[in-house]
């Protein structure tokens, strides 16, 4: 090995830090090539520490899962700021789940859909044209209650580049809009309260992943 021989004349400590970093750089290469970018937030029960909490949903580690299933409503907020990506989110909801990814949201303090684009997962909204797979006051859906999340698990892919927004759901384009409001900010993943102000559906994350453009 060229690199091993190179430091030969180091000392026994230098020489392990050394090879230390180089097993490092290595690793961090092949988790690059073999996730094509994609950074993956949660999986399982992982993850949680990428987020900061916001409100009183009581987000938890179940079942190889994040899940929330109680309180008036809380976010799971990105520590991290984006603006071109693309985001892959594997979810599981229930017909009454009121759910979604806000996406460039401004004011990471104050998540809705007036400070950043929400991507809705809820199928039985009282507006059905803003329900599971539209942006709100932004992009109806194609075909309003088509788009159903309830009772299965989904895969949720949503891309913001400059300012074109698209979003797909379980292999079905349900958005293709252009909109400049929110340039940048985190993103958030919701647990909301149901129709009338009661406790909504649990929503389940197995998986969420993002991969900036």
């Amino acid at each position: 090995m060229e690199f091993l021989s190179r430091i030969k004349g180091f000392s026994r400590l230098t020489k392990g830090l050394l090879i230390a970093a180089f097993a490092v750089a290595l690793g961090g290469c092949a988790v690059n090539q073999s996730t094509g970018g994609w950074a993956t937030l949660l999986d399982g029960e992982k993850g949680m520490e990428n987020f900061n909490r916001l409100g009183d949903a009581n987000w938890r580690a179940e079942g190889g899962l994040i899940v929330a299933d109680k309180g008036k409503g809380g976010f799971l907020v990105t520590k991290h700021s984006y603006k071109d990506f693309e985001i892959r989110a594997e979810f599981w909801s229930a017909t009454d789940t009121n759910s979604g990814i806000f996406i460039r949201a401004t004011d990471p303090a104050k998540i809705g859909s007036v400070t950043s684009y929400e991507v809705n997962i809820w199928d039985i909204r009282p507006d059905p044209k803003y329900g599971t797979g539209a942006i709100v006051d932004v992009a109806a859906v194609p075909v309003p209650l088509a788009n159903k999340a309830g009772g299965r698990w989904n895969v949720m892919e949503i891309t913001a580049n400059g300012q074109q927004l698209t979003v797909w759901l379980n292999g079905v384009m349900t958005v293709n809009v252009k909109d400049g409001r929110f340039p940048q900010g985190p993103f958030a993943l919701q647990y909301g309260a149901g129709v009338d102000g009661a406790m909504g559906g649990p929503i389940k994350w197995r998986k969420v992943q993002v991969r900036s453009l």
